[in-house]
């Protein structure tokens, strides 16, 4: 039985929104494993639906490039050690340099990236000489590429913290803007429902599943309870469906209804350091041994 501890059942609190002392019990059933506490939590109905992306951050800067002529775009990740240095204009400028990069040579991989030379030297050794020269490590998590005939929006909230770049048919400026700050905003999984991710949608209907038998609903009735409550699933999670966040509170409409003949082919969202598991650590203790 694996021990819980108290920053077990806050990360657990945090994720899915449920009391305490539910949080504490779903990590005892499940042996102190987050995803599967946090399905528990679902499947007896005390929890919402735990975010993907989890609550756990990193720091550095998530940054974005259009090229002047908008058919190209990139998008990078760049993690450092602390938000002081996230704000550093020597770190600033790597990321400048690596997301133009990514757009001008298309680098298949973070290998292919590092080896990618601007002036008389790699990415890689770039980022090498700004861990010295900083002093924290620092490095390339990953990156998107996009080249259309159609048209490239991004967007970048609260200086580098969430990043978005959408892909869209056509349409203005001030649409795609629209677009890509609703994608920010509600983090949908997919475009429309046809690219849900399978592996996902059945995972959502096994714990509707079980969340249906917990209230004491007939198995012969269960099915079609699923089928209604995955129609609720897909409006929060396909963008189009999702309800425009910029609507009048009068006149809700769904993101599907201010795009009209424009199409959203793809686009991708990037938390900055959702996934990463944060080092905790104790300042007095660290004051403490410093000055032994």
């Amino acid at each position: 039985m694996a021990t819980v501890t108290a920053a077990m059942v806050k990360e657990l609190r945090e994720r899915t929104g449920a009391g305490m002392m539910d949080c504490k019990k779903a990590l005892a059933e499940t042996n102190g494993d987050m995803g599967k506490a946090a399905d528990y939590l679902r499947e007896k109905g005390i929890a919402k639906a735990a975010k993907k992306s989890g609550r756990i951050a990193a720091e550095g800067a998530v940054a974005a490039y259009v090229s002047a002529d908008g058919k190209i775009a990139s998008m990078a990740e760049i993690n450092c050690e602390t938000d002081f240095t996230a704000n550093n204009e020597n770190f600033r400028e790597l990321v400048k340099i690596v997301t133009e990069t990514v757009a001008k040579a298309n680098p298949a991989d973070l290998d292919a990236l590092n080896e990618v030379k601007v002036g008389d030297k790699k990415i890689g050794e770039l980022v090498t000489e700004a861990t010295a020269t900083i002093g924290e490590k620092i490095s390339v998590r990953r990156f998107i590429r996009y080249e259309t005939k159609g048209k490239l929006i991004s967007y970048i909230h609260m200086g580098g913290k969430i990043g978005v770049l959408v892909e869209m048919s056509g349409g203005s400026d001030e649409l795609g803007k629209d677009v890509a700050l609703q994608i920010a905003a509600m983090n949908p999984l997919a475009v429309d429902r046809a690219r849900v991710d399978a592996a996902e949608l059945e995972h959502e209907k096994e714990i509707l599943r079980k969340q249906a038998l917990e209230e004491g609903k007939p198995e012969k009735i269960v099915e079609r309870m699923v089928e209604g409550r995955i129609n609720k699933f897909y409006k929060e999670v396909c963008l189009i469906e999702q309800e425009f966040v910029k609507s009048a509170p009068d006149d809700k409409k769904a993101v599907k209804d201010i795009l009209g003949d424009v199409k959203v082919l793809n686009f991708t969202r990037y938390q900055l350091g959702e996934g990463i598991e944060k080092k905790q650590s104790d300042f007095a203790a660290e004051v403490a041994a410093q000055l032994k």
